[in-house]
């Protein structure tokens, strides 16, 4: 099983980013955090790292329901979605596949919710390729 959901596209990275945010919150996602890898690795370790973005994505009524099927599901929330500069130019986007990443929490409450964030995140996916 694949643990992400991706796509390549022909934007600069700054217009990903923002590509991303709107197909987000056109899924009723709302970012958590937005964590700038390479100026955070240039700081931390002085070295160079291609454009990276983390952004933790969250979608709060699926959130909530997960809490409340889950107590620790908290452990695999928010949602991340990355942004990333390839060599070619391109720019990647991928979000994880929530279903493999419960797939080791032994709760069948958490199948349906899993597949409904899965379907919403293959929806972001795909806007960002269709907008591009």
């Amino acid at each position: 099983m694949t643990y992400y959901i991706n796509c390549e596209i022909n934007k600069s990275f700054d217009d990903a980013i923002a590509l991303v945010k709107k197909a987000l919150a056109e899924e009723g996602f709302g970012i958590l955090t937005e964590i700038d890898v390479k100026a955070t690795l240039k700081k931390k370790l002085d070295v160079d790292f291609r454009k990276y973005a983390i952004l933790g994505a969250c979608n709060p009524p699926f959130a909530y329901k997960a809490l409340l099927a889950e107590d620790k599901i908290g452990t695999m929330l928010p949602c991340n979605v990355i942004v990333q500069e390839k060599p070619d130019g391109k720019v990647e986007v991928a979000a994880i596949d929530p279903l493999a990443s419960m797939q080791a929490v032994q709760n069948a409450l958490l199948q349906p919710i899993g597949e409904e964030i899965r379907e919403k995140l293959r929806i972001v996916i795909r806007n960002v390729k269709e907008s591009a």
